[in-house]
């Protein structure tokens, strides 16, 4: 994690690999933050646990490879006082001791607890098609197999979907939060206690049924419960859905209907799944992190497998704050927009998991954060054979160069002129201050363009980049001094091309010059 201090301020910077302190890979996969006393100092200290797969390794020596399977390595866990600065600990569940009985087929979606009546600590963990239990005397020390647990008899299912556990520290219970095993079409909590001498669960309360939901996880905030969850997009992001209540077993609203995060949709939720959160409980207010989980070794869609940002509320709904690089105040908890931050919603065009436009799931016109004005040419329809391809799947050599499995694609089989943009805004949370900015892209083009501009416009006053030239490998192209007025900037691409022609473009930025 790069780390750039401003006063108390840390920076959290997403789109990126994170490094421990000491410089080494942080590997934590579908797993949580949990808040222990140090045993040497006593102090309330972060541990964050997660799964280590030997992809994760693959894929961030070579990110032009997606990775095809998922290979455990261990449970790793990790220390900080910050939320910022990482120290690896330990890896506290190896492979060898989950194997004993036989091959790992799965193992993922874990968290840790607390058992007073023990005083030790459980690991619940999917391992195959069944609840994994571990203990150890001590946070950071070696998990032992304790229990497994067959789920049918409580909800129908040998396994559960997606789990996190989450614990209430207000009343110092904790909770497993899992979805049914197959179709993912219902959401239970049960609490974490001893049953016949042993870590398990003690009840099971369904809090909705409807449609398959996964990346299933909770925080609490104000005095209410919010269980959130994912699409059922295997490794591809998706928006960020919840539920409120204001007892934790429920009734949770609406009713069986789980609500679209505001300001997820632009990017599905920073291109992730819904992971697992943190409370930062400062001194000057408090700030519920949304952490989420981009799967990008086994989905090819960005850099870095942990991305997370700050949600704000509009009364009692949670409102997802896309950022690409923020500060936190630990100690305070606040946490303002950093300076490098990219202002680009979806800038990599990695969101969207089909060629667009999609016929299937998600049926969609656009891509995702970006509008297509046709002047001239084919229409944009979805299941129209002469519709234009919007995205283009980015071939190993160009993910060499690019980032990701897709980018722009403007082309069309007849003579065509066409805008793709998007505008940038301030909101009641994030403000684009005004100032000057840059705006940069790669690109590449083959055939005949008579205009291939890239522009940003402000105030009434626009600005532009032409390329007019053949662009055969990708080049970056920069446009420079861009006045910002009264928070509101579009960026984008302005196009007219022969039949033909085609020209890709990726990993749009646009950032404040003062950085």
């Amino acid at each position: 994690m790069n780390l750039i201090v401003y006063a108390q301020f840390k920076n959290i910077k997403n789109d990126t690999f994170w490094n421990t302190v000491e410089g080494k890979p942080i590997y934590s996969q579908g797993g949580g933050i949990f808040i222990f006393p140090n045993p040497k100092t006593g102090e309330d200290t972060y541990y964050w646990y997660g799964v280590h797969y030997k992809e994760a390794e693959l894929y961030r020596k070579d990110p032009s490879q997606t990775q095809a399977r998922n290979n455990f390595v261990a449970v790793t866990c990790y220390s900080s006082t910050d939320l910022v600065n990482w120290r690896f600990e330990n890896n506290v569940l190896e492979k060898n001791e989950v194997e004993q009985d036989g091959r790992t087929g799965w193992l993922g979606r874990m968290g840790v607890v607390y058992i007073p009546e023990k005083k030790q600590y459980a690991l619940f963990i999917q391992h195959n098609n069944s609840v994994l239990i571990a203990l150890s005397n001590s946070a950071t020390g070696n998990f032992k197999k304790h229990n497994r647990l067959d789920m049918t008899e409580m909800i129908g299912t040998p396994n559960t979907g997606d789990q996190t556990v989450f614990t209430d520290y207000d009343t110092g219970k904790s909770y497993l939060v899992y979805s049914y095993g197959r179709g993912r079409n219902k959401i239970y909590i049960s609490e974490i206690g001893i049953k016949n001498g042993k870590v398990d669960l003690l009840d099971c309360t369904q809090i909705y049924k409807g449609k398959g939901r996964e990346g299933n996880c909770m925080f609490k905030y104000n005095n209410k419960y919010y269980v959130f969850a994912s699409n059922l997009y295997g490794w591809d992001s998706s928006y960020a859905y919840y539920l409120v209540a204001e007892n934790i077993k429920g009734p949770y609203t609406p009713t069986n209907e789980m609500l679209i995060t505001p300001g997820c949709m632009d990017d599905f939720a920073h291109i992730t799944q819904t992971g697992f959160f943190v409370n930062v409980e400062g001194s000057k207010q408090e700030t519920v992190v949304y952490c989420g989980d981009r799967w990008a070794n086994f989905a090819g869609n960005g850099l870095g497998y942990n991305q997370w940002v700050p949600l704000s509320f509009d009364k009692d709904t949670p409102v997802f704050n896309s950022l690409n690089s923020w500060n936190l105040n630990e100690t305070t908890g606040e946490w303002r927009v950093a300076g490098d931050n990219n202002y680009v919603k979806n800038p990599s065009f990695e969101a969207d998991r089909r060629a667009i436009p999609s016929p299937v799931k998600p049926i969609q016109e656009h891509i995702t954060g970006w509008i297509t004005k046709v002047y001239q040419g084919n229409a944009v329809l979805v299941g129209d054979s002469e519709s234009p391809q919007l995205n283009y799947f980015n071939s190993q050599e160009d993910r060499k160069h690019v980032i990701g499995e897709k980018s722009l694609n403007i082309e069309d089989k007849v003579d065509f002129k066409r805008k793709v943009f998007q505008f940038i805004e301030s909101t009641p949370s994030v403000e684009l201050a005004d100032g000057v900015y840059t705006l940069t892209a790669k690109i590449k083009t083959n055939g005949n363009f008579k205009i291939l501009n890239m522009y940003a416009e402000s105030g009434g006053i626009e600005k532009h980049v032409s390329v007019t030239k053949k662009i055969e490998n990708w080049s970056i192209i920069t446009l420079e001094n861009i006045t910002v007025k009264n928070g509101k900037v579009e960026i984008g691409f302005y196009v007219d091309g022969d039949s033909g022609s085609n020209c890709q473009i990726d990993d749009v930025s646009f950032i404040n010059q003062k950085n």
